[in-house]
């Protein structure tokens, strides 16, 4: 069996390679991008929680997981859609990427009105909190030029979306620094996120210029109610989505205090760093499963079991081992004032292993026009969280909103697809991927042939 696994996944290197240089290259560049991000966010992250200790962090990350929680307002569920679209009908981009340009303007807008009453009318004595959130969703409008981003990645050409925004990241990250150095307040720091978002949007637009192209796009009122029609469930499960990736912050920044917040946020940075390896493999290949749907089912469930495969096992190769140094890796990075967030980073890092089968299965609801089952499989998930967290947190603060959050996304990446007669191929698939993983030494020995494997191509 392990044999078979194997020869499966040399045969996804093999496929992505033979004829597919393009889609490693931009694979390359996401992965650039996030390790850049993942090494100097990281540092840069840890310098700015030491500086501000754990009750003001655990402020300023209450303020950013509940913008968070809106943000899905300014993508309307466009991303995917809209590179399918791009793939399928290439010759009306223009009006395509306008008429997504300006829902994601109005889709900004929204999100700032909204962000800014709730949080008024929840918290509306606390001045501090107001100020923070109000700052931070105002980058919802520059997100709308994201759009430039979705362009980049139907044409699966990433790199420059890496150099305009990283670009920006760099220039925040050292204006963080600075922060630092001048002892600069809380308020600042929101400052700085705002400023990242507004110098990335306007790095796409000079990107998007040099590549020889101009933004002459054209409103089209039958797109966008084409795009709204199938967005409007990718809309709501993005909420969901959020709800079940930040309320636990939230919850516990209401039932227990920032402090709580705090350790929380140390442990779940760390966990959730390392998103960055789905979100870039899956993007790449995406287009390329679209199109196979076109030519076979065979071709296309092909393709989605092996992206499974693949992130299933990297995921495993990163939990275990993130598990059992989880308290080295706290004090290390944040000092002992944050220690007691080892414990719930040991349990938090599970949640990748779901996170990751929702990234690879992803574009099997868009491309199949299931958008629907989506949104219900993230709304079970988000509905688990709230209640486990109702349960847990008073009892075990962050360890229990941990708990409550791994099992939230076992149900909605995992388990909800037994609720449905058209997932049920999807759960098969799934647990297929994890039956190899009670000979976990050997899965570890199969990522190292695989790196060797890929560089042996790159090198070719």
């Amino acid at each position: 069996m392990l044999d078979k696994y194997k020869k499966n996944l040399f045969s996804l290197l093999d496929n992505l390679v033979s004829g597919r240089l393009a889609i490693l290259q931009n694979i390359a560049w996401l992965f650039l991008d996030r390790i850049l991000r993942m090494g100097v966010g990281l540092f840069v992250g840890v310098w700015v929680a030491r500086y501000l200790g754990v009750q003001q962090f655990g402020i300023f990350n209450y303020a950013t997981a509940f913008v968070a929680l809106f943000y899905p307002l300014t993508k309307l569920g466009l991303d995917g859609l809209v590179v399918r679209s791009l793939v399928r009908e290439p010759e009306i981009k223009d009006k395509i990427l306008g008429t997504t340009l300006w829902l994601k303007l109005l889709g900004g807008i929204g999100c700032i009105l909204v962000t800014v009453s709730c949080i008024f009318l929840l918290r509306h004595d606390d001045h501090l909190t107001v100020i923070l959130v109000a700052i931070l969703a105002s980058g919802g409008i520059f997100l709308a030029f994201d759009t430039l981003d979705i362009w980049f990645q139907s044409q699966v050409q990433s790199k420059y979306t890496v150099l305009a925004k990283n670009t920006a990241f760099i220039v925040t990250a050292l204006t963080k620094v600075a922060l630092i150095k001048i002892q600069a307040p809380l308020i600042a720091f929101a400052g700085a996120g705002l400023a990242e978002i507004v110098f990335g949007a306007v790095g796409l637009i000079i990107s998007y210029r040099m590549n020889g192209h101009s933004i002459s796009w054209h409103w089209s009122p039958k797109i966008a109610k084409s795009l709204l029609k199938e967005s409007l469930p990718l809309v709501l499960s993005g909420l969901t989505i959020m709800i079940y990736m930040k309320v636990d912050q939230i919850m516990l920044g209401e039932m227990v205090g920032a402090g709580a917040v705090g350790l929380y946020s140390a442990a779940a940075r760390i966990s959730e760093v390392w998103y960055f390896i789905p979100m870039a493999i899956s993007s790449s290949v995406a287009p390329g499963i679209y199109s196979a749907k076109e030519v076979s089912e065979e071709l296309y469930y092909g393709k989605i079991k092996k992206l499974l495969q693949m992130l299933v096992l990297i995921s495993f190769a990163i939990a275990v081992p993130m598990s059992f140094l989880s308290d080295r890796i706290i004090t290390l990075l944040f000092g002992n004032s944050y220690a007691d967030a080892g414990a719930i980073l040991a349990i938090h890092i599970w949640g990748s292993l779901f996170v990751f089968m929702g990234f690879a299965t992803n574009s099997w609801f868009i491309a199949d026009g299931l958008t629907h089952l989506a949104f219900r499989r993230n709304l079970m998930g988000a509905i688990t969280n709230v209640l486990l967290n109702l349960l847990l947190i008073p009892a075990y603060t962050g360890v229990g909103a941990a708990i409550a959050t791994v099992i939230s996304q076992a149900i909605a990446s995992f388990l909800s697809n037994i609720t449905h007669a058209k997932t049920l191929k999807l759960l098969k698939l799934q647990i297929n991927c994890l039956l190899p993983f009670n000979f976990f030494c050997t899965g570890v020995k199969i990522v190292i042939q695989l790196l060797i494997k890929f560089i042996q191509h790159i090198s070719l």
